[in-house]
């Protein structure tokens, strides 16, 4: 599949919005909806260029046309919240595109609704915030794993490990790509979640905040995460691949084609 299209009247405003794009995470997986290649197009409609008027459209689609309602209401109100942040920005619409609950969610989202409001009826129990919470949960453990490894990598021990001040793991400098990333990652959840404010605090902590009591236990756990979220990941992308492919019709734009729906056809405007 080709990049996707993006219109707008100059290039700052769009790649602020693909900036905020970039945080806002598959949930399941703890990866950007951008790297997993679930945005489909941007436009930007600047109405005041000085005021915050403008409106910015985003379109989006899911692996599969009956992805969980509920983790899709997770991104899309992860998109609108974020592009909403934008000083400039009056409104984001967000529209989910071939899915089974797409009408819905599109004006769930749009309308400012809860998801529960919306689909009581399909999930009466739902609960996105303690969802929420046990996303947030793996996401950092899945983090944590990396930089336990890279530090171990660097020489230190175990012992060191679990009582280790946060001042070293932000001093310290990984070669490998995906560590120093997950580091930065790392680092913004304890943030986050309040789980190591100050240099002295363990670098290493659990998610309840305490310290790593069975090391060899707790990393049996943190390699369970990363190997379940690692084969969620392939699934999720060897999906897509196999859902959507392009059609060269020698158009001005590419046509995606659900073979999962064959009487549906969608340009990606």
């Amino acid at each position: 599949m080709t990049a996707p299209i993006s219109f707008a009247l100059d290039d700052a405003p769009l790649e602020q919005v693909w900036a905020r794009l970039d945080l806002v995470m598959d949930p399941e997986l703890d990866e950007p909806v951008t790297d997993m290649g679930f945005i489909e197009a941007v436009s930007v409609i600047r109405t005041a260029p000085d005021q915050n008027t403008s409106t910015v459209h985003v379109s989006f689609r899911l692996p599969t046309y009956w992805c969980s309602p509920n983790f899709a209401f997770l991104m899309a109100e992860g998109i609108k919240r974020q592009i909403e942040v934008l000083p400039w920005v009056g409104q984001a619409v967000v529209t989910l595109q071939d899915h089974m609950a797409a009408d819905e969610m599109n004006a769930a989202i749009n309308a400012g609704a809860s998801f529960g409001t919306v689909f009581a009826e399909l999930q009466p129990d739902e609960d996105l915030a303690a969802l929420r919470e046990k996303f947030d949960i793996k996401a950092f453990q899945r983090r944590q794993e990396v930089v336990i490894k890279a530090m171990l990598a660097m020489g230190f021990l175990p012992a060191e490990i679990v009582k280790m001040p946060r001042a070293l793991v932000e001093t310290a400098a990984f070669t490998d790509p995906e560590a120093a990333r997950q580091k930065i990652r790392y680092l913004a959840i304890l943030d986050e979640k309040h789980l190591a404010p100050s240099p002295r605090d363990l670098a290493f902590p659990t998610y309840q905040g305490a310290r790593i009591d069975d090391y060899a236990q707790y990393m049996d756990l943190l390699r369970s995460v990363r190997i379940n979220m690692e084969f969620s990941g392939s699934l999720c992308r060897g999906l897509k691949r196999s859902r959507y492919q392009e059609a060269d019709l020698s158009g001005d734009v590419p046509i995606l084609v659900d073979f999962t729906a064959p009487n549906l056809t969608h340009a990606c405007r």
